[in-house]
């Protein structure tokens, strides 16, 4: 099975982000279909951005790429919107990098859907506390890699892509 992975990037990112770029290469290299949307016009609106405006763009992109298995991957901000979307639209599975659990702004909390779940999250992680994410990810019994970095995960690049190949092919 292949189907399509919408990749969606974090605050003070772009859809060109290294991680970003990574799980695109994985993803066309398993023969899925990707793409990665640009949030950078919402992002400016406030500090954490528009977050709602988020939510309604991917929904909308996710909404037209139910015809075959979907998969929402996310890095920090895009991890969160991605998991709200989960909620909205039928997806195969949730692949999330350092996923906030809550926020200053609505919707306050992390929720998602009860789907196969990845999570890759850094145990120095300065803005989202490692021990946070251990309580989300335990209530709904996801699969959690921690690993010794900080919020942006990048000494671990190339750790998120195979992890992403990973679960990929467990989903196919």
């Amino acid at each position: 099975m292949s189907g399509h992975v919408i990749i969606s990037h974090g605050l003070d990112s772009s859809p060109g982000a290294t991680k970003a770029e990574a799980l695109a290469r994985v993803a066309g290299e398993l023969g899925w279909s990707h793409e990665r949307p640009d949030y950078r016009d919402l992002d400016a609106t406030s500090l954490l951005g528009d977050v709602p405006g988020r939510i309604a763009r991917l929904a909308a992109l996710a909404r037209a790429a139910t015809a075959r298995p979907l998969v929402l991957a996310g890095s920090s901000m895009g991890a969160y919107v991605s998991a709200h979307v989960s909620r909205e639209v039928p997806v195969a599975g949730l692949f999330l990098m350092a996923p906030p659990v809550a926020l200053d702004v609505e919707p306050r909390y992390l929720r998602a859907a009860m789907v196969p779940t990845r999570i890759v999250h850094g145990w120095e992680d300065e803005l989202i506390p490692a021990q946070d994410v251990v309580r989300w990810a335990q209530r709904r019994q996801d699969h959690l890699v921690l690993v010794p970095d900080s919020h942006r995960l990048a000494a671990h690049v190339e750790f998120c892509a195979d992890e992403f190949g990973r679960f990929l092919r467990m989903l196919a």
